[in-house]
């Protein structure tokens, strides 16, 4: 999970998902370049997306996403994790 980032965002009316995500690592992969001493690509060309179909789609989805640092060992507790909506949820 070091590697790579999971938002659940709805985007707002002529708003394209497409166009965020570009915004969200062009700046951040500036920043994380200039942080690294570093140039060139930093984030994978395409990302992967997922329509959610329903409210226990959503749910699962925010449960998949608040433990993922757990899996990958990273905190023994999701409220832990400080990026986790989840520690706004105890």
């Amino acid at each position: 999970m070091p590697n790579h980032v999971h938002v659940l965002v709805e985007p707002t009316a002529g708003s394209a998902l497409g166009s965020i995500v570009h915004s969200w690592k062009s700046f951040t992969a500036k920043k994380a370049n200039r942080l690294l001493g570093r140039s060139g690509p930093f984030w994978h060309r395409d990302y992967f997306d997922r329509y959610i179909r329903d409210e226990g789609h959503l749910a699962r989805t925010v449960e998949y996403i608040e433990n993922n640092p757990v899996k990958a060992g990273l905190v023994s507790s999701n409220a832990d994790w400080l990026w986790s909506s989840r520690r706004f949820r105890i």
